[in-house]
């Protein structure tokens, strides 16, 4: 139990002193996982959109993919891109391995289905709900992709946190990209799992922390969100 208190107390004063190493980790999670999700967005979006508004040959087997993809094992989306960017893979020769890059990408990989499936199922509804409005405007269902997104950005804000969430506290496939090298691709999650390792309950306790206060925040702002969309 004094191990634990113990423990606890060099957590508390490495975050009130703002202790440079943990705040490094912290700041590189975050900078990796935000660009991952602007990524997925970039590719979310309009995929999403677009399995919902257009109709072609095998499309129902592309949604149910999309919505089985959601449940990715990291660990094999970290070994995928492993051997995609190691030396003997196709793109070993941009040397993106062992790099924040490479997590960034693991992430992505990751993410972009959530952002997909949700993306889909919001337009969706929004184009059951606005169809003959926009069609007596005269507008094609292309045209219509830009302002069911504006409509429904309350709703896809929440995609995003979800993407989010999910990146952020990521392990498996950041660890078999990144390496967890201090100082260069070490980040919350995979921090916590070696200090833990190691018996250095303090550091793991501080990160675990942030990580949950993050997830806290996420959550809340996922809920005020909704509240949004509905109002």
């Amino acid at each position: 139990m004094s191990e634990i208190a113990e423990a606890l107390g060099h957590a508390g004063r490495l975050l009130a002193a703002f202790d440079s190493g943990v705040w490094e980790i912290v700041l590189l999670s975050l900078e990796v996982s935000c660009l991952a999700v602007a990524l997925a967005v970039l590719c979310g979006f309009p995929l999403g959109a677009a399995l919902a508004l257009y109709a072609f040959p095998g499309r129902r087997t592309v949604v149910i993919l999309a919505n089985a993809l959601m449940g990715l094992p990291p660990v094999v989306v970290g070994l995928t891109v492993y051997l995609v960017l190691s030396r003997s893979g196709p793109l070993g020769d941009l040397g993106l391995l062992f790099t924040p890059a490479a997590m960034v990408i693991a992430q992505w990989v990751l993410v972009t289905p959530i952002i997909t499936a949700l993306t889909r199922q919001v337009i969706e509804d929004l184009w059951e709900e606005y169809e003959d409005e926009l069609r007596s405007l005269g507008s094609t269902r292309g045209q219509a992709i830009g302002t069911l997104l504006w409509e429904g950005r309350y709703r896809l804000m929440t995609a995003v946190l979800a993407g989010f969430g999910r990146a952020i506290a990521e392990v498996g496939a950041v660890l078999i990209v990144g390496g967890n090298i201090a100082h260069a691709t070490r980040v919350m999650t995979t921090a916590i799992a070696l200090e833990t390792a190691k018996g250095e309950l303090g550091l793991a306790l501080g990160l675990g922390a942030v990580l949950l206060t993050l997830a806290l925040s996420i959550n809340a702002v996922a809920y005020l969100t909704r509240d949004l969309a509905r109002a």
